[in-house]
């Protein structure tokens, strides 16, 4: 049994947009320093559990920590355990890649804002690009530098909102491994996304949000249990993680 402490902790989360009710319970747990990942399709109420733990929506019943403070009550001290990536780079593109992380620097009030700067271009491979407008920048660039970013201050805890959206496969490699450099370093990922090959590659924990609810949570050797055995032919073949998806997920649709 994994006894680390928990980074993020949710129970019963319920949230709902007028009569629309996207979150119907949602329980999470996820352990300090792992890669959870958060799948579901579009409208599943993703991006509303990753609203809700950054504190920018309040819940409508249930509760929310993460980093050992209450979304709700403690919201400042959530805020500075955190760091968020949306679906889209939040990069100034008429500034230099350099200018943009000595921007975030200073706003977070972080000593030595140009230093800060050039450890971060380099750990990410985008010094000789840093002295160059974001503008110029591929899209794998402009991940890395809003990645980057999002690491000043030493967050522990830092929420990747569908982060390879619209990238071509060579840039979405590039960003799994610095979401793997992050883990190895002790932060804690929650990550949502409609790959489920990168759930795949990446996560210590896997859980399923479908309909507003979670169905399924574990690990992958976990998930794949959940399935018949394989039969053994010429070579043995386990299950791939959207093998595991579609079978749950449609079975589900099948009950309704």
């Amino acid at each position: 049994m994994d006894t680390s402490p928990l980074a993020i902790h949710v129970t019963g989360l319920q949230n709902s947009y007028g009569k629309l009710e996207v979150l119907k319970g949602v329980d999470i747990a996820v352990a300090s320093g792992s890669i959870f990942a958060l799948l579901g399709s579009n409208g599943a109420g993703k991006t509303t559990v990753v609203r809700i733990l950054s504190t920018l929506l309040k819940p409508d019943g249930g509760s929310a920590s993460v980093n050992g403070f209450d979304a709700v009550s403690q919201p400042d001290k959530v805020r500075a355990s955190i760091s968020l990536t949306g679906q889209f780079a939040a990069v100034d593109q008429i500034l230099t890649g350099r200018e943009n992380l000595i921007m975030v620097a200073r706003l977070r009030q972080v000593k030595n804002p140009r230093q800060v700067a050039d450890d971060l271009l380099e750990r990410f491979g985008l010094t000789d690009a840093g002295g160059r407008r974001v503008a110029t920048y591929s899209g794998g660039m402009r991940r890395r530098l809003d990645i980057a970013m999002s690491l000043i201050g030493d967050p522990p805890v830092i929420f990747l909102d569908e982060p390879t959206t619209g990238l071509d496969p060579e840039a979405r490699i590039e960003v799994w491994k610095e979401i793997q450099s992050l883990a190895g370093r002790g932060t804690t990922v929650l990550l949502t996304t409609q790959y489920l090959e990168e759930a795949e590659k990446l996560a210590d924990r896997i859980a399923i949000l479908h309909q507003g609810t979670i169905i399924v949570s574990g690990t992958l050797a976990d998930l794949r249990q959940l399935l018949p055995p394989v039969q053994a032919e010429l070579v043995e073949r386990q299950p791939t993680l959207e093998e595991i998806f579609l079978s749950i997920v449609g079975t589900k649709e099948m009950q309704r």
